[in-house]
């Protein structure tokens, strides 16, 4: 029931970017088209869940251990510019055509600040080696709805008789803080 809590949480009530405002800049510059809103997401999905457990495994075997826990936002950093990079060569060799379809999005990654938010508050809420992966994943998932949601509205904006005024990021910053509003009926629910 815990893992259902920690899924529930993620995805809706406190959503990394509708809720705790990080990752804010991959939310309103990749969120033009539906396209690029799935293939961000996806992108972060592999990144996050994949640092969860490099960055839990390093915190409970390797920082705390030694004393040196303040090095943590540090060495997290690090570890998620390494694994981008890793990933990256990876798909270059193995999969030419998914590294064509990531393209843009995996150096975007390294300076998404929800990756390093998400990877500061598995630490900071104590959870389990399971837990850490559950919640990265599901925050990830999170982030990917939230991000296609809000490229789906932008699409449909552009469709629509906007006035001059609102046009562009005026009316896409609207359009987040009412998706926000409406993220935040789930609060109840958790």
């Amino acid at each position: 029931m815990e893992f259902v809590f920690i899924i529930v949480g993620a995805i809706f009530v406190n959503n990394v970017v509708l809720s705790q405002f990080l990752g804010i800049c991959p939310f309103l510059g990749v969120s033009n088209k539906v396209n690029t809103s799935v293939g961000m997401g996806a992108a972060v999905l592999f990144v996050m869940t994949i640092a969860s457990i490099v960055v839990y495994l390093l915190q409970n075997y390797v920082l705390v251990p030694l004393g040196i826990e303040y090095m943590q936002t540090i060495v997290f950093i690090l570890v998620i510019a390494a694994l981008v990079q890793m990933v990256e060569i990876i798909l270059k060799k193995l999969s030419p055509s998914l590294y064509q379809a990531l393209g843009i999005f995996l150096p975007l990654i390294t300076t998404n600040c929800a990756v390093l938010g998400v990877a500061l508050l598995q630490v900071q809420k104590g959870y389990t080696m399971a837990e850490s992966v559950v919640y990265s994943a599901s925050t990830a998932l999170g982030f990917a709805l939230a991000l296609v949601l809000f490229a789906g509205l932008r699409e449909r904006l552009e469709l629509n008789d906007v006035p001059e005024s609102f046009r562009g990021i005026p009316i896409a910053l609207i359009t987040a803080g009412i998706l926000a509003l409406a993220f935040m009926g789930f609060s109840g629910v958790v």
